[in-house]
């Protein structure tokens, strides 16, 4: 018989480094680039327990999430590491006052812990079946810089995209929030790519109107997009508003990302504010909320996308009948860099997709990958350790 896992430990450390956009040769000679670095953020979960297991993550979220990882970790020791439902609805309560982005980070960590004790995948524990995900080439925001600055930029990377083996394209267009060059931008891309590829648009709500977005939507509606997401500057969270977008327009509207947890998302959803549903286990308090919304969304029978790429997305997604595409965000022209913080195979680069346009599910235990900690811990700016007898912090700027 299994000893019970309680958690003696949890250690968050908020590391940042330099990407290299031209650190990695495409295998089209079309982006020549010069050098381009920018500095991202991640924050890593160790959490240890009294019987020697030790689960990891890696969460994509922000600084804030850092912090508010860091307020709800204390409530973690002493607890029974599998009581995951348990663990996730006191920690929904005590971060009640929030937006819940740090709930999600600890969740999959226990998730991996879970796996590693039983020596079986996420995938495996929550029932799943899918080995390979079908993925679509999710662009970042256009620019001025001859990147990604013009209509005919977008579409050459939609192709080069192809080329790569996507057969799926979701564009996130300018800052600027312009619902005309938007319109134009999706007539466009679809006039090049459109019989060969599923589109997607996601203004990421810089339209500044409701009839900036009808407009936008209607161009959508030419076009034969898959799905509209989060058009304009409601922030995507007004039910009432994204209904009457749906009964103006054809094109299925993806709204939620910014909606957290199940409960607000049912009733966005039963308030007829979208045709598909988001959810993220970083963002919907993990795992275990994400499967949740992700039942939800079933029972109503309606398809649920989970929202940008890591192994917890790929584990969901692979447990999820009702889930159509794997998203490879935030990517672009010359976008070649890795991420250094993995000691296995595991990518989510543009380059890393097979000639399919699929990305695999992890196989070995828990989330099936392996941390650097090395890398992570060398190039921490903020380090928090939670323990029976301890709860340090220490910051390098």
């Amino acid at each position: 018989m299994m000893k019970t896992s309680i958690i003696e430990s949890v250690e968050l450390t908020l590391f940042a480094f330099e990407a290299d956009l031209a650190a990695v040769a495409n295998r089209s000679s079309r982006y020549p680039v010069s050098p381009q670095k920018r500095v991202l953020r991640r924050f890593a979960v160790s959490i240890a327990t009294s019987d020697g297991l030790v689960g990891e993550y890696v969460s994509g979220a922000n600084v804030i999430a850092f912090q508010q990882a860091a307020y709800l970790a204390p409530f973690l020791i002493g607890r029974d590491a599998e009581a995951r439902e348990q663990i996730y609805d006191d920690l929904k309560r005590e971060i009640r006052q929030f937006d819940h982005m740090g709930h999600g980070a600890l969740d999959v960590a226990l998730w991996d812990l879970a796996g590693k004790k039983y020596d079986c995948s996420v995938t495996k524990l929550l029932g799943g079946y899918r080995n390979r995900l079908p993925a679509y080439a999710s662009t970042f925001h256009g620019d001025r810089e001859g990147r990604l600055d013009s209509k005919e930029a977008y579409a050459d990377f939609a192709e080069h995209c192809f080329d790569l083996g996507y057969r799926a394209f979701k564009i996130h267009g300018w800052n600027e929030g312009n619902a005309r060059e938007e319109a134009e931008n999706v007539l466009h891309v679809a006039r090049r790519v459109g019989d060969r590829m599923t589109l997607m648009l996601d203004p990421a709500c810089e339209l500044r109107t409701f009839a900036d977005a009808l407009y936008v939507g209607r161009a959508c509606d030419e076009a034969g997009y898959y799905w509209y997401e989060d058009p304009f500057r409601d922030s995507s969270v007004s039910a009432f508003a994204h209904r009457k977008l749906r009964e103006s327009i054809k094109t299925p509207l993806l709204i939620t990302e910014h909606v957290r947890g199940v409960e607000p998302k049912a009733d966005f959803v039963l308030a007829g504010g979208t045709d598909v549903v988001r959810a993220d286990p970083d963002y919907d308090m993990g795992i275990t909320g994400a499967i949740k919304i992700a039942r939800f969304a079933e029972a109503l029978g309606l398809d649920v996308e989970y929202h940008g790429c890591g192994p917890a997305q790929r584990h969901c997604m692979a447990a999820t009948r009702n889930s159509n595409f794997y998203e490879l965000s935030l990517v672009g022209p010359g976008d070649g860099w890795t991420s250094p913080y993995y000691a296995c195979d595991y990518a989510d680069a543009l380059e890393s997709v097979a000639g399919d346009g699929t990305f695999p599910v992890p196989t070995g235990p828990g989330l099936g990958v392996a941390y650097n900690w090395a890398f992570i811990r060398s190039h921490a700016v903020d380090r928090k350790s939670f323990g029976r007898e301890r709860a340090t912090s220490s910051g390098r700027g």
